[in-house]
């Protein structure tokens, strides 16, 4: 059984992670076998601490124990959870796990810059470390079914999109729209090289160049209805996609678990950095009217 550490009550994640691991308070279809938490601490946010107190309540009563400081995990636990809502704090929160050795999954973003990306990969690769990160929605049934059926041909384009709502820690598609980008990746792959994106108070339009000649976009949704999903452009046919919600947590922790029980990562830690400087790329394309800019990774 492996031994987790969890950090970062911040977010609704460490209820839902935990429930599964534990088998408490979902219905058995959503159970994860592997792994169990032993040890967590609530830590601190400034992105939302309103948060902590009730999910500190939550997880207590599921007989977690906890902690104040998160160095007490160091030698008692075999893989973290970096759990922190707030992407700008990862870099400084996974660095003393890493370094004692100790390999992390790292919730969405992964990063808010691609320095502090291109930082947490070096701390790992010096101690031969996996590392993952990812959104839950990459893992989404409907969404791998589709990618591993090759009766569509190469997947040319694709437009996804989802929910963007902002916060100024998480900037632009940092924050929500992450889910989005990741159905992007999912079904593009890696390889992007140029990004132009407009911004406005209701919606971003991101459009990704990808080095083969392939383009594909993102719309981040502010108003109105805003489910996920995709429309896929491939050589025998053009497939929209419903993307649901209730299997993206089991989903994920299947790879989380799979990970710290192999040593080997569900997805190349490069592909992560790239989803890292796209949006960063996009960022700086809205602030600059729609400029595109390279990215170089």
């Amino acid at each position: 059984m492996i031994r987790l550490g969890m950090l970062d009550f911040d977010t609704s994640h460490v209820v839902a992670f935990a429930q599964r691991l534990h088998h408490v308070g979902v219905k058995d279809d959503q159970f994860v076998d592997g792994a169990k938490i032993v040890l967590a601490c609530p830590g601190e946010s400034k992105l939302s601490p309103e948060r902590i107190p009730g999910f500190r309540k939550d997880i207590a009563a599921m007989g977690i124990p906890l902690t104040e400081d998160p160095r007490e995990m160091i030698g008692k636990v075999d893989g973290m959870l970096i759990e922190a809502v707030d992407g700008s704090v990862h870099l400084e929160r996974a660095k003393p796990f890493l370094e004692a050795g100790i390999p992390c999954y790292i919730d969405k973003p992964f990063a808010c810059t691609l320095a502090d990306a291109q930082a947490i990969v070096a701390l790992a690769e010096k101690k031969k470390l996996p590392l993952f990160s990812s959104s839950s929605l990459r893992f989404a049934p409907e969404l791998s079914k589709y990618v591993a059926n090759a009766a569509h041909g190469k997947i040319l384009g694709a437009l996804t999109f989802g929910p963007a709502s902002l916060h100024p820690r998480n900037p632009g598609l940092f924050h929500y729209g992450i889910h989005a980008v990741e159905i992007l990746y999912t079904l593009m792959g890696p390889g992007c090289t140029r990004v132009t994106a407009i911004y406005d108070k209701d919606v971003d339009l991101v459009t990704g160049h990808w080095k083969d000649g392939r383009i594909a976009s993102v719309r981040g949704i502010r108003t109105g209805a805003a489910d996920y999903g995709a429309t896929v452009f491939a050589e025998k046919g053009v497939t929209n996609l419903t993307i649901g919600t209730g299997y993206i947590y089991r989903e994920l922790l299947k790879k989380i678990v799979a990970m710290f029980t192999t040593g080997k990562a569900p997805i190349d830690i490069r592909e992560t950095v790239e989803i890292v400087a796209f949006i960063e790329a996009a960022n700086r394309s809205a602030a600059n009217h729609g400029t595109g800019v390279t990215i170089a990774v």
